[in-house]
């Protein structure tokens, strides 16, 4: 029987959960955010009354469509579904572009995903932002409760700001979208922003010693939201500081000294 793919429904929530269970060695967020996609360009595809795979587009600020999720079950990979996702939502983009409601599509991905990267680029995708994604334990750090603050356009330094595994670019519109997903905290005059319900934190000063400010109110709401471990990501430009980041508490999960998260981009021109 052909595979379908169709919108996601709250009956597929078995499915989805089997697949977060067998991804990532069971960390895969997937199932966390189930009932927040559902009804939101999320989509799945059955195979024979199963949901073998699922990919989700997300509308960001600056017209962005956001393509994340894309997923195949263990037992299905190797037979081409991934590829057929990642079709339908080139064809769900190209669709969204001619109704004027986004302009580029843009994702991220592990380094060593050489088949999502080489499709990417056959699909006239290409790099426009690399980060290195570090991991910490909270019991490295004596944790130190910060303040929650107010954030404002002068807060994001960056040019490309990640929240979790998005990346926005600045703007007032990405302020807004900002204070509504994330929480923005202050320590001695630091600033940090962490995606609700996350542990993955985007420093807003990447200086080792500012870091090593940062890190223990890091900790803190890492512990405050159950986590053991919490993920910090830096831009590619602070990698001269990676051994200083290492003496800090910081680490890779590979032995790599290159950005291991790359963000992707393809512009949409209609009309």
């Amino acid at each position: 029987m052909e595979p379908i793919i169709r919108e996601a429904r709250p009956e597929d929530r078995p499915f989805i959960e089997e697949i977060a269970r067998l991804t990532w060695d069971g960390e895969d967020y997937l199932a966390r955010v189930f009932d927040e996609w559902l009804g939101d360009n999320f989509y799945v595809l059955e195979l024979d009354g199963k949901v073998v795979g699922t990919a989700k587009l997300t509308i960001l600020p600056g017209k962005v469509g956001w393509l994340e999720g894309l997923r195949v079950h263990p037992e299905y990979r190797g037979r081409g579904y991934g590829r057929k996702l990642h079709d339908f939502m080139l064809q769900l983009g190209e669709k969204l572009a001619k109704e004027g409601r986004i302009e580029a599509l843009e994702f991220a991905t592990y380094f060593l995903s050489r088949e999502s990267i080489a499709m990417a680029k056959r699909d006239g995708f290409s790099i426009t932002a690399k980060f290195f994604n570090l991991g910490a334990k909270v019991s490295a750090f004596e944790p130190e409760e910060p303040a929650m603050v107010e954030p404002s356009l002068e807060d994001l330094t960056l040019g490309v700001i990640p929240a979790g595994l998005k990346f926005l670019r600045r703007s007032h519109e990405s302020l807004e979208w900002l204070k509504a997903k994330a929480e923005f905290y202050d320590i001695n005059g630091f600033r940090f922003l962490v995606p609700k319900g996350e542990a993955t934190f985007t420093p807003l000063d990447v200086g080792l010693a500012t870091l090593k400010a940062m890190l223990p109110a890091m900790a803190w709401v890492a512990r405050e939201r159950g986590w053991e471990e919490f993920e910090v990501m830096l831009p590619s430009g602070v990698k001269p500081l990676l051994p200083g980041l290492r003496r800090l508490g910081l680490f890779l999960w590979e032995e790599t000294e290159e950005p291991n998260v790359l963000v992707f981009r393809k512009r949409l021109v209609w009309g």
